[in-house]
Parts: C-alpha cells; structure tokens; sequence
C-alpha cells in the first residue's frame, strides 16, 4: 500500500497496487510521506495484528519504505517494500482465505477513535481507481493508544467490523477481518503506526535501514520473532488439473487433479531478488521425474511469481499414488527457500 499523509473521512488514506501479473515489485508512489527517524521505542507494545501463523496461513508481503529519496528499502534495506510504502502488510494466501474469514487483531489496548465500513471487497484492478474517491484504505478502523500513538488497520472487509467509536479494546481483540476494499488487487491487512501524526516504522523506529536490525522495534517478542526477516517466501502451492494463471491461483479453490487428467504443479513466491533461480520438479510414486522447470535468473526483484511443472493426461491415466513436487530457489548458488508438496492420485 502507498501512503499519503492527509485524512479522508476521518481515515488517512492507504493504497496497494501490487503488480498485477505479478512479476515486478509494485509501481512508485506520488510524494513520499513523512517518517519519523527517532521515535521513541517505550510507549507502545504490538503484538501481531493478525489471526493467522506466518509461513503456514500468511506472510509479510510488505515494509516501510524506510529510503528518503525516490528509491525503496525496507527497515534491513531490502526490496520487500515499495516507493512510499507507509506500514506493514500482512498478506493472506488466496480470496479463498479471505472468504473463509481471518480476524484482524487489535495490536494494543486502546480506544477506537475512527473507523469506516461499506466500501466493497472489489480489487482495485476490476473497480478503479476513480471509484474509490479518496477511500483508499477501503474499511478502517484507527485506534488511539494514548500519549500519541496510534495504529490504524485498512482494506477490512466489509461489514465485518466488531468494534464502533469510543469502543476500548484489549490487545488482541478480534476488530474486524481481513478484506479487499480500498486500493488493493490482493486480500491483506495494512497496519500503520503513528506517533503525534507522524508515521513509524514498528520494527525500526530510531534509524534508517540496517541490514543486521533485528526487526523488534515496538513489536512484543512473540511477534518480532513471528516476523522474522525473510528474502522471499512461498505464498501457495498446489495442484492442478489444467494450466493454472495468476488469477486462479489468487482466486483459490483450484480444481484438484484426477488420474485421468493433465497434472499440473504450481508455487507462488513473494519478496524474491534479482538473480533468484527457481526449480520445480514432479516426480512419480516410483521417484521418477514426471517433469522439471527451471526459469532463468531473475532480472530483478519480484514482489510475487509464479511458476508450473506438469504434463498432459496420460492415454490410460496416472499410475495410482502419491506424486511430489519439490520447489527451490538458489541464490548465489546456495538453496535459500524450498518446499515440498504432494497429491495423491
């Protein structure tokens, strides 16, 4: 999500234009918002503002843009932000997730001082942005923590708001679920952190990015260790009976494969660099290989891709049992993310 430092309808406004066909990071903002550098690091404890397990149900997506100029750097001075990014996104797997339902956490006790519900779950992509008139951050809720501080919680769906102005809420409040209102083409919770109207990077607020930062900043402990660092990360993985394309695979609920049809293995990887080497391979019951793909060196960073291996129906089906398919990203020559997956046929 892009940030821009005014209020709207008592919200201020937060956008998130991924790239859409998911092979770059996403576009550049306007003007970049103002951030505090020196914030105070007591005053305020977060904890994770989100009902789900990262690396299993969600993931980071996205930082602060912690680089002052035209470029963008995330708190350890990496690409996993974009130009103007002002908070946190905690990014949900699929719109199948989404519709199953994922609370949204009130990360601090406080009061609910703002809040906005009724814009719809419509990607950016299919509504426009024209249409959002200033509601970037789509159903909000801003909770005020006292002494300056507050979090504010975008792109909720709608009607799923749990809380009204004036409401107190305990850390870990269930406030609201994760949506896909306002400016966003994927299903996520942008949290942002301010101190006296100004915004904060929750897990660097005293400097500039650090490439050794531990990240904990004003996240309690069981949070910042949630949220641990990662250069890339797998978002889905499944199986298919036919090709699949981004779209599907955002959408969710992907048709299993039968023996009788094509046989079709599919990884989504987020926050991945320049020079990243992904293999995917398929192998029968019996070990062998069905199939490999392996795609070129990256160019440059990704803020999401996806890749598939597969074959078409066999003329007397697939042999019955378990078929494997291994995923690994190589960089510098080293495996730095891999994961298994498998179906039985």
């Amino acid at each position: 999500m892009k940030f821009a430092p005014i209020l709207l309808a008592g919200l201020a406004a937060a956008c998130a234009p991924p790239a859409s066909q998911a092979q770059d990071p996403q576009p550049a903002a306007a003007a970049k918002a103002p951030i505090s550098e020196k914030a105070p690091v007591s005053g305020l404890q977060l904890d994770f503002p989100v009902a789900c397990e990262i690396g299993a149900t969600c993931e980071v997506q996205n930082y602060v843009d912690r680089d002052p100029g035209p470029g963008a750097q995330d708190y350890r001075c990496g690409s996993n932000t974009y130009e103007a990014h002002g908070g946190v996104d905690i990014r949900i797997p699929d719109m199948a997730a989404q519709a199953a339902g994922v609370e949204v956490l009130a990360a601090a006790p406080g009061r609910v001082a703002r809040l906005r519900d009724g814009v719809p779950d419509i990607s950016v992509t299919e509504r426009g942005k024209a249409a959002l008139q200033g509601q970037d951050c789509g159903n909000g809720i801003v909770v005020d923590h006292g002494n300056g501080w507050e979090t504010q919680y975008c792109h909720l769906a709608r009607g799923s708001l749990k809380v009204k102005v004036g409401d107190q809420v305990a850390a870990g409040t269930p406030i609201a679920r994760i949506g896909l209102s306002g400016n966003t083409e994927y299903p996520h919770l942008h949290l942002t952190v301010r101190k006296d109207g100004t915004m904060v990077d929750p897990s660097a607020p005293e400097g500039a990015c650090d490439p050794a930062s531990s990240g904990a900043g004003l996240w309690s402990a069981p949070a910042a260790q949630a949220m641990a660092y990662k250069s890339g990360a797998v978002l889905n993985t499944g199986f298919a009976g036919a090709p699949v394309s981004m779209a599907a695979i955002e959408a969710g609920g992907l048709a299993r494969p039968t023996a009788a049809s094509a046989l079709v293995a599919y990884v989504r990887a987020i926050n991945l660099q320049g020079g990243d080497i992904q293999e995917l391979t398929l192998k029968a019951p019996d070990g062998a290989v069905v199939v490999t793909s392996v795609q070129p060196a990256l160019d440059r960073a990704k803020a999401q891709y996806f890749m598939m291996a597969g074959k078409k129906a066999q003329a007397n089906g697939w042999p019955r049992g378990r078929y494997v398919a291994t995923y690994a990203v190589k960089r510098g020559g080293k495996v730095v993310i891999s994961r298994t997956f498998d179906v039985a046929l």
